[in-house]
Order: structure tokens, then C-alpha cells, then sequence
């Protein structure tokens, strides 16, 4: 019944953002909303800082005239995932990162746990084990004090720009991610502690620009350890089931034609983008509009956190 709706939905918003007319002024700081031209600016930054990513066009016949012919959609592929998120350990209490409306808030399934203790699951795992998992939980845990953190650029006159190579080349400022990971170099993990050998699946994401709700939006497409496709029951087990078949969903890719892929549904994204500038400009620094997909990685991570993609960004916390 939730495919039969997302579907009415997914054709109802296609005829919403054809009649959608393209955002000409800058609302970045004021709603969290992006212009195509501040997006190519954002994926520019992304692919200049994480060369894992990259731009790429699509379908010819898809060809969206408010954005540059090869930069349509930015691309990553062969992303690792180890394991499926019901062999994640949630906390007792999910942390709200938007507050309960009627479609749900944004849910961060890894919260920080206050009443921090060493139970028996804990004693029980390896000292590298338990060295990842508190490097993961560190990240998704305590992302909004780490984007307070961070240095970012001041924008002097507030308007978006498209970014430059020279820019790009010379850029030499506070917002200056750390070295990219280099995902080539790293050597996937087979084994388990335990001797088992751990089934690898890989995943493709690419990210969109939606016309309609003027944000980013992710899409991913995932292979077993044949590079066989996986089922749609199998993605969602590499999907937070707080977020399954509700935020995400499986639609029609807007650039590549095939099968319907796994989406990352926007209508939240500018409302928790906004939150995140409120929460920067509270802390008084200023959030340029290039690092949105720096950021935008960072909480959509909440929603498929075993699929190894981020690392745009070394926090120090």
C-alpha cells in the first residue's frame, strides 16, 4: 500500500516541478533552499575536495536546461558497505533532529547516549572494534556541535557564485577540508574477527538537484558481492528502518533511464539545512553556500549509515 502512494505521490510532484519555475535569487540562508547555479557551486567544492566524486551528465535525452550539460548530477561508485543496520546497536532514545510534525521528523538513529555505560556487549568487542564504532557514533552522534566547529569561510556580500577552476585552485581559506580519503588505496575488509567472511556490498549514489523543493537529493543503486543488483528488499536492509519506505523510497532516476532506484526523499532537506545554519550562525560563524553538500552528506548519512561513502571531512571533536 506505501509503494501504491509513494507512487501517486512521485508522479503528482513530476508535474509539480515541470510547472516549477526554476529559483532565480538566493534563499540559501533564509530557507535552506538552493539555486541551480549555487548547487554546481556546492558540487564543485565537492568534487574539488573529494575527487571520489565527480560530475556526470546522463541521459542525453534528459538533459536539464537550467544546469550545465556536464554537470547535471554528481556521481560516486563502487561505495563499500559491510553490513546490514539491523546488526547495528541503537540506543534507547533516538535523538530528534527536527521535532515531530505531521510527516515524522528527521530521525538520527545514532544519538548520543548520556547515561554513558560499559555493559557486557561492550567488554565483549574487540579494541578495534570498538574503536570504529565510537569513530562512527562520534561523527553521526555529534553533528551538530561539529559543524559549529568548523571553520568556515566568510561571505562577504552573501550572494552565490559559481565556482571558478582558479578558485578551486588557489582556494585558501578557513573552509578548507582536510585531505580527501582516498577510497582506491584502502584495502576492503573480507574477515571477520570471528573468521567469517563478511559479504561486501557495493553501492553507486549520485546526487540530484530537485527543482521542486530546490535541494539535493540522493539516490543509490546497490550490487551484491557478484556485482549482481540487489532487490528492493535487499536495499532496504542497508537502509535505517526508522527511514524505510517512508523517507526513502524508490522512484524514477530524473538523469539515468532503468529500473526505479532507492531515494532519499527532499521535502526535509532545506528545513535541516536551515536548522544547521540557525545553529552556525548562533555560534557566530557563517555558513557559505559551498559546503552544502559537504553538510548534506554529513545528515543524510542518518538515513544509510552502513554505506561507506563520507569522507569529505575530518572532524575533530
Amino acid at each position: 500500500m506505501q509503494n501504491v502512494i509513494n507512487t501517486v505521490k512521485g508522479t503528482a510532484l513530476g508535474v509539480a516541478e515541470y510547472l516549477t519555475p526554476v529559483l532565480k535569487d538566493s534563499k540559501f540562508k533564509e530557507t535552506g533552499v538552493l539555486t541551480p547555479e549555487e548547487f554546481v557551486k556546492a558540487g564543485d567544492h565537492l568534487v574539488h575536495h573529494c575527487p571520489t566524486w565527480q560530475w556526470a551528465t546522463g541521459d542525453e535525452s534528459k538533459i536539464k536546461p537550467y544546469l550545465p550539460k556536464n554537470k547535471q548530477f554528481l556521481l560516486t561508485r563502487n561505495v563499500p558497505c559491510y553490513k546490514r543496520c539491523k546488526q547495528l546497536e541503537y540506543t534507547e532514545q533516538e535523538k530528534i533532529v527536527q521535532p515531530e510534525d505531521g510527516e515524522g521528523g528527521w530521525v538520527d538513529t545514532h544519538p548520543t547516549n548520556e547515561d554513558s555505560t560499559e555493559g557486557s556487549a561492550t567488554a565483549e568487542m574487540s579494541s578495534e572494534e570498538k574503536s570504529d564504532m565510537e569513530e562512527t557514533d562520534d561523527m553521526q552522534n555529534n553533528l551538530g556541535n561539529a559543524i559549529a566547529d568548523l571553520n568556515l569561510a566568510d561571505d562577504d556580500d552573501g550572494e552565490a557564485a559559481v565556482m571558478e577552476d582558479s578558485d578551486l585552485e588557489d582556494e585558501d581559506d578557513e573552509a578548507e577540508v582536510k585531505p580527501t580519503f582516498d577510497r582506491e588505496k584502502v584495502k576492503p575488509k573480507s574477515i571477520e574477527p570471528s573468521g567469517e567472511i563478511i559479504q561486501t556490498r557495493t553501492y553507486d549514489l549520485n546526487i540530484t538537484y530537485d527543482k521542486y523543493y530546490q535541494t539535493p537529493r540522493l539516490w543509490v543503486s546497490g550490487h551484491d558481492e557478484n556485482r549482481h543488483p540487489l532487490s528492493v528488499d535487499q536495499m532496504y536492509e542497508d537502509v535505517s528502518q526508522d527511514h524505510a519506505k517512508r523517507t526513502v523510497t524508490m522512484e524514477t532516476h530524473p538523469h539515468i533511464p532503468g529500473p526505479p532506484m532507492a531515494s532519499v526523499h527532499p521535502c526535509r532537506h532545506a528545513e535541516v539545512m536551515k536548522f544547521f545554519i540557525q545553529t552556525v550562525t548562533e555560534g557566530g560563524r557563517e555558513l557559505g553556500v559551498h559546503m552544502y553538500l559537504i553538510i548534506f552528506l554529513k545528515f543524510v548519512q542518518a538515513v544509510i549509515p552502513t554505506i561507506e561513502y563520507d569522507y569529505t571531512q575530518n572532524f575533530t571533536m
